[in-house]
């Protein structure tokens, strides 16, 4: 039987009674998504699984996304291999890919290789961020859209060394406009959609006005009564829901940490409208 056990009150869950090397019958197929759009990210520990089972697993609940910036496109898994992560995007709260016309839906990221210490990776729930905003604060930001944009990100990339072209990757994702209020496709509660890793300006605000208010959005999601943090283990698997939650990794470590990714676009019937 699978079970959930809630990290916190309001984000995360340990996942047990699912062997993840065998192939997922339709009813647990059914109660893993149920429990991951409850509980936003899904801990799934001690999960020894191949890359070829790692893509399986993900293939149940949307699409491949095959990585934005992999050069070798043959392959769904994504990996990062790091031992001097400050500074390339991760240790900023995010939500992966929001630059793209249609941004992922879920990761679900697997650790191979940790430092002897370090490495966490922390979640927020950005449904919460949105609610526990003021009633007046919450109306001005469902008439609000926002600018989204790479440019930052591949500059810091660029900057510690990565083989990045700008103009091409700036050509390919041009700057794009979203709301900053986001509507969950299969729940129908709100988000915060806002993050300090892309999103540049409020549109429909002064400079001076967005001096002030944006800031104060792309902080808001890190307040701690929001928050899970994973400590890994080799085997551990994360399964998170990019429209629901931000995310963030502790660069705390100069050791070799070693994880793969596999990231999915939402089955039709579940993208938003």
């Amino acid at each position: 039987m699978i079970e959930f056990k809630p990290v916190t009150r309001h984000i995360g869950a340990e996942v047990s009674g699912v062997d993840l090397r065998k192939p997922l019958s339709e009813d647990e197929v059914l109660q893993i998504r149920r429990g991951w759009l409850e509980y936003k990210v899904l801990f799934f520990r001690d999960q020894h699984i191949t890359d070829e089972e790692h893509i399986r697993f993900a293939e149940n609940f949307g699409t491949i996304n095959h990585p934005a910036f992999k050069k070798d496109g043959s392959t769904a898994i994504h990996v990062l291999d790091q031992t001097d992560p400050k500074g390339e995007g991760g240790d900023e709260w995010h939500s992966d890919n929001t630059f793209e016309p249609v941004p992922p839906m879920g990761s679900l990221l697997r650790c191979v290789q940790l430092p002897s210490v370090g490495g966490d990776t922390l979640w927020a729930n950005a449904q919460l961020a949105y609610e526990t905003l003021s009633p007046p604060i919450r109306r001005l930001c469902e008439e609000l859209t926002a600018i989204h944009d790479i440019t930052a990100s591949m500059k810091k990339a660029i900057s510690k060394g990565h083989d990045f072209d700008l103009a091409e990757i700036q050509a390919k994702w041009p700057p794009i406009e979203r709301p900053v209020v986001r509507v969950h496709a299969e729940t129908g509660r709100k988000a915060l959609f806002v993050n300090r890793a892309s999103t540049t300006r409020l549109v429909q605000l002064s400079d001076r006005e967005n001096e002030a208010l944006l800031p104060y959005l792309v902080d808001h999601i890190r307040s701690p009564e929001y928050q899970v943090r994973l400590t890994w283990r080799p085997g551990t698997l994360a399964f998170w829901d990019n429209r629901s939650t931000q995310h963030y990794a502790v660069a705390d470590y100069t050791e070799r940490r070693r994880m793969h990714r596999v990231t999915i676009n939402a089955f039709p019937e579940h993208r938003d409208a």
